[in-house]
């Protein structure tokens, strides 16, 4: 097979596995009876009612558990579906966080992957670099994954957020939403997001061939990029972290920050915007009275 048709090939599987994992992601939401927006159903609300630790087939407040005062079927399609995403246990939710970076960040590095079919065609890069490049941002964005798994757990037993990782007081949301704006000022930000948005120079002063040059490499755009996206990340707590729409919004935006054209020109006015965000949410049960 050509090099050409490595790369093709190479490329089809790229885009393959993010459609893939998107698809995965709706299919969880919509098992835990979650809409596009991250709402909550019947059979989610009852989820989301539950302590961390309580077995699937036990319930909030009925002496038969989950399924008592229920009818018929309601209670084994209930157990079911969410024995498929115990929310309270590590492995689940690392299963349920990686697949989401797969889903969320590989389409961010679109950019990075063009940069360095540029250098196939112009310089001394392989498709095994290609695919070494991948591998390592995929092992970083991965162990990112079972990190927020474990900040998802503690938080939960914590009492912070719900079963369904919604944060339980608007002072934990607004807060986390002024935190995270506030980031987009900082000079880690400004230094992260300028290897981010700027591959070629990375990778013109880390330059290495063959896989295990791609693998460094990836591993360092990685790390650069966790230091600039965490905080998206970080906000599902603020609305659920099975909100579909959270993660669309926050890929699109994501991807906005590394398009060379417009990348520096939207981050601060996100970090207004995010402010801004937080502003409202903190003040709300001032305005409404609760």
């Amino acid at each position: 097979m050509s090099a050409l048709s490595l790369r093709s090939v190479a490329w089809l599987a790229f885009f393959a596995a993010i459609l893939a994992a998107w698809v995965v992601m709706y299919l969880m939401a919509t098992g835990m009876d979650l809409d596009l927006i991250g709402r909550p159903g019947p059979m989610g609300e009852t989820m989301r009612a539950m302590q961390p630790g309580m077995e699937m087939g036990m319930g909030a407040g009925t002496e038969g558990g989950m399924s008592g005062g229920m009818p018929g079927g309601m209670s084994g399609e209930m157990s079911g579906g969410m024995d498929m995403m115990a929310m309270d246990r590590f492995g689940p939710l690392f299963a349920m966080w990686a697949i989401m970076m797969a889903a969320m960040m590989l389409p961010t590095m679109v950019p990075t992957l063009r940069c360095y079919d540029d250098l196939i065609r112009s310089a001394d890069g392989t498709t095994a670099g290609w695919l070494g490049v991948l591998a390592g941002y995929s092992i970083v964005w991965v162990g990112f994954a079972a990190v927020i798994a474990w900040v998802q757990i503690a938080l939960l037993y914590g009492g912070v957020i719900d079963m369904l990782g919604i944060a339980k007081s608007s002072l934990i949301a607004g807060g986390l939403l002024i935190v995270v704006g506030a980031f987009q000022f900082t000079r880690a930000k400004e230094l992260c997001h300028g290897v981010c948005h700027s591959p070629m120079t990375y990778f013109l002063g880390h330059w290495r061939t063959g896989f295990g040059g791609g693998l460094r490499m990836g591993l360092g755009l990685g790390a650069f990029c966790v230091g600039c996206c965490w905080g998206f990340m970080a906000l599902g707590f603020v609305g659920g972290v099975m909100s579909l729409l959270w993660m669309g919004l926050a890929t699109l935006f994501m991807v906005m920050e590394k398009l060379p054209q417009i990348g520096h020109r939207v981050i601060r006015p996100m970090g207004v915007a995010l402010i801004a965000g937080g502003v409202a949410v903190l003040a709300a049960p001032l305005v409404t009275g609760g």
